[in-house]
């Protein structure tokens, strides 16, 4: 299929989707969207301005204190100036640096962090590169899961038997259109979301699955604080929860089910396990307490009415129960999820065309997607040869509690003792809760390395930043999930000033630490595309599935459209039609609404069913006292996590120069702040600058701050203010509970008033950081130095 794209257009994909390059008419670039795809991502408005942006890292740097006196922990990370290096000088720092920790303290002391956003492409993809490279250096310690999806990912298997199933084989979007009469929404479809998919996506369906929605009738019961959780169109009930209390009104309208007969007995005793257990705990059965509507009302703040109503109006109809992934990033955040399977088992249509239970619709653009499930090329991996790691989200205690122990999936593990940290394709200062706790987490390696493009927090707390290439100066190829087409991804400009690509940087590492042939097998990245093309091209052919052209044709069209896959699919719908045949994996061979294995593990933050447990921050509970408003920070629809935060769409939905925070009238109106006012945010655990936007689009009591904008500290203020409003300098750093160890950023008790300090804080985060010139000659430090100041970690959640 030959490419559509104008003339002198280079074609490429991300994240957000697949678009062309060609140069602009006053210089730089102009982005043209796909012409397949009938819905282009609005972040595409973002990517020309962030290109060539002044905070791109264009020569190596060192931090000027860890050149001076040597790798060793330091408080300094995030305050000193950089000073910028030749790059044979500064591959020689980090290949004798990665030699030192290696023989001192072993390949465990080497934390590889990476979360894999970096870029779209299937070859430069940064986790695969720097944990190949790692693992042939001997090992590294790794993490596990995600903050997106770190609770489900341990959960799902004991319930379903696997998580995969869930979140990637979803009921189509054309089935739900066309079986589907009523949604019940927890978290919502939020269309923001759906314009992003890892690996990259050249037609985004889901707008127009939405739209099909409205045109069909089908009617959604939206459970959000959040209006805007859910596009004008479909025919919409909002329900206006309290945030984190999902789970009571879950366990209600399933006790409204079963109180009234409503329940679908049949399938509970065919295809689940442990429904009596999960009945006498709605009944009061262990506590005295029966989940009703009434106990649910007081918790949730919906009428008791209404939710009795709800529950009848889904046993009367085809019924979908979704959950949204930002439910489980929170406190407990395995309860709503395993609530939500139980809700849909207790109607009986799981399995059912247009009905049962879903998780992530409007998390992600491929969720629910009928594009094909096809394995596209990728670079080989080796094993770790070292067998620590943590959960993702637990880095801080990584680093600040080495020797300790933690729970993780009903076992123990050890955090060993880092000393070098490797980052390369992520911005943990994003990702990650209470920014204070992490600033003091970073302080105590030896040496950070971060490989960046931007000057991010992650670089200006690092002590050697390495300038590597971003999607549009280098060559790869891409494709997402569920992607209808693989894109040849052309270099369109040159490499903004000295940055390289991440394999040329590991790749030349590898050549000094001496595995460099290993590493490359004597490829150029050229030769690398052209090879594992050739290889993905011949499995596929093997297959019978597709025969695809070969590399050069591939590459001169710009793309190949991927076959097909089925319209309409419902999950577990060969499970639902004979449970004995097509048996899940878990210990029952059947959905476990409770679970023995989770029971025996004994952790009273993850019972054996679903259960209400009342999270430490919530709206009334005992620690509002101070705090009353509950923060919600959830994913922002003008640019991918913290990518493209410099580019034009996200700076122009700036308010007040800072990112902006939603807040009800009546809030504001209590506080004397109006539109556009520049608004302080705080906690006990830190604080942030916003411009106030009034909106009746979010709950009483309830304000909006997305993640991503880039962390801007004020300097000698602690806890640390954030003049540019990134809201993870409230959030708490505690884990969903012991069994996941999951991310609980979502949500954060706060306080909220007028700026009254005068002149604010600038942001300073869109200019580099300080630079001096080398106070002595730069030699490779062979021993660590003596911290400036021995960081500690008063709080130390647990």
């Amino acid at each position: 299929m030959t490419s559509v794209l104008p003339p002198r257009t280079s074609p490429t994909t991300s994240h957000w989707g697949a678009f062309g390059v060609r140069p602009g008419a006053r210089g730089g670039v102009e982005v043209v969207p796909h012409p397949a795809d009938p819905s282009p991502s609005p972040l595409l408005g973002g990517v020309a301005g962030a290109l060539d942006h002044p905070t791109r890292v264009r020569r190596p740097a060192v931090r000027q204190g860890w050149l001076e006196h040597g790798p060793g922990p330091s408080t300094a990370r995030g305050a000193e100036p950089f000073v910028e290096v030749e790059w044979e000088h500064a591959l020689d720092l980090v290949a004798a640096e990665l030699d030192r920790v290696r023989r001192e303290h072993g390949n465990q002391a080497v934390f590889g962090g990476s979360y894999g956003w970096a870029s779209a492409g299937r070859f430069h993809h940064a986790q695969s590169q720097l944990h190949r490279f790692l693992g042939q250096f001997g090992g590294y310690t790794g993490s596990r899961n995600s903050y997106s999806l770190g609770t489900s990912l341990v959960l799902l298997p004991h319930l379903v038997g696997d998580a995969e199933t869930v979140l990637r084989a979803a009921s189509s979007w054309p089935t739900i259109t066309r079986h589907t009469r009523l949604i019940v929404a927890f978290g919502g479809i939020p269309a923001k979301n759906v314009y992003v998919t890892p690996g990259g996506v050249t037609r985004h369906a889901t707008p127009g699955h939405l739209a099909e929605l409205a045109a069909r009738g089908v009617e959604v019961a939206l459970v959000s604080p959040l209006r805007e959780d859910l596009p004008e169109g479909p025919v919409t009930d909002w329900y206006p929860v309290a945030p984190a209390t999902d789970t009571a009104l879950m366990l209600a309208l399933t006790h409204t089910l079963v109180s009234e007969g409503l329940h679908d007995r049949a399938f509970l005793d065919a295809c689940t396990t442990g429904f009596d257990t999960l009945a006498d705990y709605l009944h009061g059965g262990p506590d005295g307490v029966a989940k009703d509507a009434d106990w649910a009302a007081a918790i949730c703040g919906i009428e008791a009415g209404r939710i009795r109503a709800l529950a009848r109006r889904m046993a009367a109809t085809r019924t979908l129960v979704t959950v949204t992934w930002s439910l489980q990033r929170a406190r407990y955040g395995e309860q709503p999820v395993w609530a939500g399977l139980a809700l849909a088992a207790a109607l009986g249509q799981i399995g059912l065309p247009g009905g049962g239970f879903g998780h992530g619709y409007g998390s992600m653009g491929d969720v629910g997607d009928t594009g094909p499930q096809l394995r596209l090329p990728f670079l080989p991996q080796e094993p770790n040869p070292v067998q620590d790691f943590i959960p993702c989200a637990r880095i801080a205690d990584l680093l600040l509690h080495p020797g300790e122990e933690f729970d993780y999936d009903g076992a123990q593990y050890t955090y060993p003792d880092i000393r070098l940290v490797h980052w390369a394709g992520g911005n943990p200062f994003h990702h990650h809760q209470d920014l204070g706790r992490l600033r003091r987490a970073f302080a105590r390696p030896d040496t950070v390395v971060v490989h960046e493009p931007h000057w991010t927090a992650t670089a200006r707390h690092a002590d050697i930043v390495l300038p590597v290439t971003t999607a549009l100066e280098r060559e790869d190829f891409g494709g997402g999930r569920r992607d209808t087409h693989l894109i040849a991804m052309h270099r369109a400009v040159d490499p903004v000033g000295e940055a390289r690509d991440d394999h040329a940087v590991l790749a030349a590492l590898a050549g000094r630490l001496g595995f460099g042939e290993r590493f490359t097998e004597g490829r150029t990245p050229r030769q690398w595309l052209e090879h594992l093309y050739a290889e993905w091209a011949a499995e596929l052919t093997a297959s019978g599935r597709a025969r695809p052209p070969g590399f050069d044709r591939f590459w001169s069209e710009g793309e190949w459209q991927l076959p097909q896959g089925p319209s309409e699919f419902t999950l577990f719908e060969e499970f639902r039609a004979d449970p004995e045949r097509f048996p899940l994996r878990t210990p029952s061979g059947r959905i476990e609404l409770a679970s023995a294995t989770v029971a025996a593990m004994s952790l009273p933050d993850c019972p054996g069913h679903p259960s209400w447990l009342e999270p430490e921050e919530r709206l009334g509970g005992a620690a509002a006292g101070r705090h009353p408003l509950l923060l919600i920070a959830n994913q922002p629809a003008t640019r991918l996590h913290s990518q493209l935060d410099t580019g034009a769409v996200s700076l122009a939905a700036k308010v007040a120069d800072r990112e902006a925070v939603q807040i009800h009238p009546v809030d504001a109106a209590e506080r004397g702040i109006e539109q556009g006012e520049l608004v302080r945010i705080f906690n006990d655990r830190g604080a942030c600058l916003a411009g106030a936007v009034l909106t009746e689009q979010v709950r009483p009591g309830v304000v909006r701050l997305p993640t991503g904008a880039w962390f801007d500290p004020v300097p000698g203020v602690e806890p640390p203010l954030c003049a540019h409003g990134n809201p993870n300098v409230l959030t708490a750093d505690l884990p969903s509970s012991r069994l996941s160890q999951g991310c609980v950023g979502q949500h954060a008790l706060v306080q909220l008033e007028r700026w009254s300090g005068g002149e604010p804080p600038p942001v300073t985060v869109r200019t580099p950081p300080a630079f001096v010139r080398p106070a002595a000659p730069a030699t490779a430090p062979a021993a660590p130095a003596a911290p400036t100041e021995p960081p500690t970690d008063p709080k130390a959640p647990r």
